[in-house]
């Protein structure tokens, strides 16, 4: 027997500043450099995370939804993808809806030589006309029927007031899970590693979503087991680098 869905419209609070994810507001362009790569005009964008850049080719990525490459493994299903991960440095790499997140391996590691191989990659795939991905994306809208009122509440926040924001500093949030009170999220792309995610959960996220709904205790940063095991991998490498 199917069940009725509650509609839910949530209070218009929109003036109380709760989500504090990003700090002081840039000044229009601020961070923000234009490239003409053949005949694309990429531009590029600081994002929080001083180990990811952003950049935006000006026309679609995968023009609705989300996709992360946490390491060259998990890029099979995509060429661009893969070829961004033939450039040394490059340790990570985030697909939105118009734009391309690059993480780079660490701080010491300059931008400048990444930067330019990154637009040359970029254009000639665009060129191409290949598909970008062959996987499967996760899109914006996470509502299941199966989700109970104060699931069915917290994934109507991220969608409409959590996410957009944390897109625009090139990463996402993805819901993992509400379990006694607890929250699971995962964050990815630019947050992936960035010194401020902890302040984005407990700061910003948490905070709006226990504005809204009293339920919610805790926000909790989890990692699939597949991400887990890739960061090990990826730090046992560089701890042998090292050497």
């Amino acid at each position: 027997m199917a069940r009725n869905k509650a509609v839910f419209r949530l209070p218009d609070r929109s003036q109380t500043s709760v989500l504090g994810i990003r700090g002081p507001p840039r000044q229009a362009g601020a961070g923000t450099t234009y490239f003409s790569a053949r005949n694309l005009s990429i531009q590029t964008q600081d994002t929080p995370n001083p180990r990811s850049l952003k950049f935006l080719p000006g026309k679609p990525v995968l023009g609705s939804g989300t996709r992360d490459f946490p390491s060259p493994s998990s890029a099979g299903s995509s060429s661009l993808a893969r070829d961004l991960f033939e450039i040394e440095g490059v340790k990570s790499v985030f697909f939105g809806p118009d734009f391309i997140t690059v993480t780079k391996t660490d701080e010491e590691v300059e931008w400048t030589d990444i930067k330019r191989h990154v637009l040359d990659a970029i254009s000639k795939f665009f060129e191409s006309g290949d598909p970008i991905t062959t996987g499967a994306v996760h899109h914006e809208s996470s509502l299941s029927e199966d989700d109970d009122d104060i699931v069915a509440m917290i994934k109507e926040l991220l969608d409409t007031r959590i996410r957009p924001t944390v897109q625009e500093d090139g990463g996402d949030v993805i819901f993992k899970g509400f379990e006694n009170g607890t929250v699971k999220l995962k964050l990815v792309g630019s947050c992936t590693g960035c010194p401020s995610s902890t302040v984005t959960l407990k700061n910003g996220i948490q905070n709006m979503l226990q504005f809204y709904i009293p339920e919610v205790d805790n926000v909790e940063q989890v990692e699939d087991k597949v991400d887990e095991v890739n960061a090990k991998v990826f730090a046992e490498v560089e701890r042998k680098l090292q050497k």
